[in-house]
């Protein structure tokens, strides 16, 4: 059977593809009353086939089609999910608490850009100590290279990348090894190519747009159910762990039950029908607690929530930047309210905004539902040049952040290559075959930051293919000691905090933070700070200040790690400048120098 919801429709075909010569077929579907259209024929696996819209001439792709072997404006190809052979009957998932999270771009994580090649690089991820790898969109968009929030067909996996065989044997794979595989989607806007949607039906509403284009029409129960159905592909046919919801407050929905409690009611059904844990990550501007708070306490019932305000904290700590939205984060108290509260602005004013913004977390949510990170795809890739920490910070500030991030009270995100220093750029970069798109998009980025002071000599064209290449992560680092040296770090890190319990403590109420500030000749520096974060009986020592910081110990304590030399000696520590050390009573694991 093949159907299609297209309630604009006044007549509706499927054309096959028959044979090598291309010859077609049309077959009429018939009309059901709720805009279903529907035909008693049966696809082969590969078959090629598209529906022709009233008496066009064209056939469009199928709203739901699981494979574009020649790109979003090509006819779509039958694939049948359930053929596939797994071999993960033994995997019961992985709860995000406790875990690390560790995103990539598939297109830039290996030189090839493959889910295949993708999987020869897992058994590196299981040494390092991430439990979860966080892939970004990989449906179908129009070009070759694109970041992934171009998609136009949300149920196809992009071709170039090995299309949805190749992204089965991924999971697969990642489960042999004890991975967990999070999908970031993108449910609020459609790319700018290749979405023919609205010749079907009202998928976007009338007027009304958000950042990236049309918002979607949500007060549409078929268009609901279409994204819905999306998430539960991913979850049931492709046996992913998890999914990470992109802007969700670009959201626009005007129903009784939000759509994010709606998505979150089915997916827990479905986890409970499959007996494994089942995630969703909602990444929100609006710093609400609603989102991940339970159904019972009048939230959606989400499983995390992304803090981009822990984020901007710790950013403006290491680098002194104050520009732009960090600038409220240069207050003394920025890393000790996020580390104790998850959320800087919970109700207070946001310059930024120019109001008040968001609400405190409550002390009951467990610390574990906020994702932390000091780099992502966003905050490194919508910078102008698309610089990392790696490119602008000393080593020692470097191994600072990574003491930050994976000491953290939430769950720890790494962004692919951090974790060795990455000397690469990650950029922004798009391959829109349509020369006028592709000039609009590279003219509309370098006017973007031309308004923020930015010389347009140094924004990179989006569109030439060497911003592209320049994004791919260069794997020979790890061999050199300049970058070796934090890859151990961080692999030390991790595995301290699989060790002590205080460092997966999901109570924050537990948590105490200790500011003082250096004043230098500039004054107040925001990147000049010592921080004490007392997380139980273990205490993050953090030394920013341009001298050494001496800080009292209790009994019996031991340098767990440290990224300089530190030495406990009557009950006191002296932490070098640019440094950090981590400090217990000695019933956890031997200690270990970064």
């Amino acid at each position: 059977m093949i159907e299609v919801w297209a309630p604009w429709a006044q007549r509706l075909r499927l054309r096959r593809w028959t044979d090598a010569a291309a010859s077609a077929h049309d077959t009429e579907l018939a009309s059901a009353s709720d805009g279903w259209w529907r035909a008693d024929v049966a696809l082969a696996e590969g078959d090629r086939y598209g529906f022709v819209i009233d008496d066009a001439d064209e056939a469009r792709p199928d709203p739901r089609s699981r494979r574009q072997p020649d790109g979003v404006h090509g006819p779509s190809a039958a694939f049948d999910a359930s053929t596939f052979a797994w071999t993960d009957a033994a995997w019961t998932g992985r709860s995000l608490a406790g875990g690390v999270i560790y995103e990539l771009h598939v297109g830039t994580m290996t030189p090839d850009g493959t889910l295949d090649a993708l999987i020869e690089r897992l058994d590196y991820l299981v040494d390092l100590g991430v439990t979860h790898i966080e892939l970004l969109p990989v449906n179908a968009f129009n070009g070759l290279w694109n970041w992934g929030y171009d998609g136009v067909l949300w149920y196809a996996v992009h071709e170039q990348y090995g299309g949805p065989r190749a992204y089965q044997r991924l999971v697969d794979a990642a489960h042999a090894r004890g991975l967990a595989v999070i999908q970031d989607v993108v449910y609020n806007h459609l790319g700018p190519s290749g979405n023919y949607l609205p010749e079907f039906g009202p998928y976007l509403r009338d007027g009304q747009r958000n950042t990236w284009g049309d918002s979607i029409d949500l007060d549409e129960p078929a268009v609901r159910e279409y994204i819905i159905e999306n998430a539960l592909m991913w979850l049931r046919d492709f046996h992913v762990d998890g999914l990470r919801l992109d802007a969700v407050h670009a959201l626009h929905d005007e129903q009784p039950v939000h759509i994010l409690q709606e998505l979150a009611e089915r997916v827990d059904a479905l986890s409970a029908h499959q007996q494994r844990p089942l995630t969703l990550i909602a990444e929100s501007d609006l710093n609400d607690p609603t989102l991940i708070l339970p159904r019972e306490a009048g939230g959606y019932g989400l499983t995390a929530q992304w803090s981009d305000d822990w984020h901007h904290a710790v950013h403006v700590a290491l680098t002194g930047e104050t520009a732009g939205y960090y600038e409220d984060f240069a207050a003394a108290d920025a890393v000790a309210k996020v580390t104790r509260g998850g959320f800087f602005h919970d109700g207070t004013f946001s310059s930024f905004r120019g109001r008040p913004h968001g609400r405190p977390v409550p002390d009951t949510v467990p610390a574990w539902r906020l994702v932390t990170f000091a780099q992502d795809h966003d905050q490194i890739g919508n910078r102008a040049a698309g610089d990392r920490l790696s490119q602008t910070l000393s080593p020692g500030r470097l191994a600072v952040a990574a003491v930050l991030t994976l000491t953290a009270p939430g769950t720890p995100m790494l962004f692919m290559g951090e974790e060795w220093g990455a000397s690469t750029p990650w950029q922004f970069f798009t391959s829109h075959p349509e020369p006028e798109l592709g000039r609009a998009t590279a003219e509309g980025r370098i006017a973007e930051f031309a308004r923020m002071g930015w010389d347009p000599d140094q924004v990179p064209d989006p569109q030439d293919p060497a911003t592209f290449e320049r994004s791919h992560l260069d794997w020979a680092e790890l061999d050199r000691p300049s970058h070796a040296g934090l890859h151990a770090l961080y692999r030390d890190l991790i595995a301290l905090r699989r060790a002590r319990p205080e460092l997966t403590d999901p109570d924050s109420s537990r948590n105490r933070v200790t500011v003082e500030v250096s004043a230098d000749s500039a004054g107040n520096a925001p990147d000049a700070r010592v921080y004490r974060i007392d997380r139980g009986a273990l205490a993050v020592l953090v030394n920013l200040s341009p001298e050494p910081a001496s800080f009292a110990v209790g009994p019996g304590h031991e340098v767990l790690l440290a990224t300089g030399e530190a030495r406990i000696v009557d009950g006191e520590i002296t932490v070098p400048s640019e440094s950090a050390a981590v400090v217990a009573p000695p019933e956890g694991p031997e200690a270990v120098s970064g």
